[in-house]
């Protein structure tokens, strides 16, 4: 690679070992993928998981003397102090949270613990480079904010908030985020529930690329864009998608695929969709609780559930999970009150994907999302995908039909 002098120095620890070895890192990076040279970047994302490689990589740049030198936000850890009432830990689990919190805190990061950083904090703009790890994160900023970063390690992305730097390849280049496959969208998708959907079958028919959607009939709602980032990722590697009229590099289905034809072309028809319905959405019968929130619950989804809970009591449990800050808005609003008051929990800072579900082990839920199914299957919970209508509605009567 081409280094200029200060990251030349660098790498030969002017600026610290930490600095060194984190840039060394970004380096190897840049030669794997043939980059030219290192550009800056303006703004970071982390997707710390609580495990035990993350935190002996962070703590070893902490010793090393490393600290950020750009914004960086974080994944959502366990909120320890709302389940410790609830959950039971082990005293393993407990230190790898504690010394992962202090571990990030010591080197400089923002401690949004939110999976959504792209709406509040740490949002990027247009043509900005940046380097956000977590898979539906970099997704939408990719897409939704035509931001340019590509798919970061949560290893990578500290090295990029540590020296400032990325190296320049992948989707960072204009000619590797044209559209390289087109998805003709036959069927009707209107909910934001349907983009869950759409987002689960594409990758059964591309596996990987940047796809252009052609077709839809309503225009999506930003929840509807945040569940379609996260679920093209879930079972494929899809770093960005465009849709026709709506995402900032694709203002006409010629602007998406900068000019060329497409490699390929398939189409997503209604019976896709109901089938990734019946797929995701087979079984009835009483439920133990239902989990929302991953990624994390907008406070527009937070308040629709508000209102479909006024006046009601849970028969089964309710977690919602979203952000710190969406958290203290449904206090101020009063949809906490509503929620708690028919039993429901506001979670904040929190995560399905974490040790804090002992006490649900082998017990039948609702899920709104293919990604939370995905994650706490491997947590002995078997989890049904509805709507969030029908997951309120399961929960006030403590089954689904």
């Amino acid at each position: 690679m081409d280094l200029n002098q200060k990251e030349k120095d660098m790498l030969k620890g002017k600026y610290g070992v930490g600095v060194a070895n984190a840039m060394k890192i970004l380096v190897g990076i840049g030669d794997a993928f043939y980059a030219e040279r290192m550009v800056e970047v303006s703004r970071v994302h982390i997707s710390l998981s609580n495990q035990e490689g993350d935190l002996w990589f962070a703590n070893k740049l902490v010793e090393e003397g490393a600290r950020c030198c750009k914004i960086a936000t974080v994944n959502p850890a366990f909120n320890k102090e709302y389940f410790e009432n609830v959950c039971t830990f082990t005293e393993q689990e407990l230190k790898v949270f504690e010394d992962t919190m202090s571990a990030y805190r010591k080197i400089g990061v923002v401690p949004t613990f939110q999976c959504t950083p792209y709406f509040v904090n740490n949002v990027p703009g247009f043509k900005e480079i940046v380097a956000f790890a977590a898979t539906g994160a970099s997704c939408f900023v990719n897409s939704v904010c035509g931001a340019r970063t590509n798919r970061e390690s949560s290893q990578s992305a500290l090295c990029s908030a540590v020296t400032g730097l990325t190296p320049l390849y992948g989707f960072l280049l204009d000619e590797n985020r044209k559209a390289d496959t087109l998805v003709e969208v036959e069927a009707e998708v209107k909910e934001d529930f349907d983009y869950q959907l759409l987002g689960y079958c594409l990758p059964k028919k591309i596996y990987t690329g940047v796809p252009v959607f052609h077709g839809l009939s309503h225009r999506p709602s930003s929840e509807a864009l945040m569940n379609l980032s996260t679920q093209l990722n879930v079972h494929g590697v899809i770093p960005m998608f465009h849709v026709v009229g709506v995402t900032p590099e694709a203002a006409t289905l010629e602007d998406a695929l900068q000019g060329e034809k497409p490699k390929r072309k398939v189409s997503i028809t209604k019976a896709d969709l109901d089938e990734a319905r019946k797929t995701l959405s087979h079984g009835e019968g009483k439920i133990d609780f239902v989990v929302m929130g991953c990624p994390h619950l907008t406070i527009q989804q937070i308040k629709d559930i508000a209102a479909m809970l006024e006046g009601k009591k849970l028969k089964s449990e309710l977690w919602i999970f979203t952000s710190c800050l969406n958290k203290e808005l449904s206090k101020r609003m009063g949809l906490a009150d509503i929620i708690e008051g028919a039993g429901g929990r506001i979670v904040e800072d929190s995560c399905v994907d974490q040790p804090i579900w002992a006490h649900l082990e082998g017990k039948k839920g609702l899920t709104e999302s293919p990604k939370c199914a995905y994650y706490v299957s491997r947590r002995k919970m078997k989890l049904i995908v509805r709507s969030i209508p029908d997951c309120v509605n399961a929960a006030i009567k403590g089954e689904v039909n």
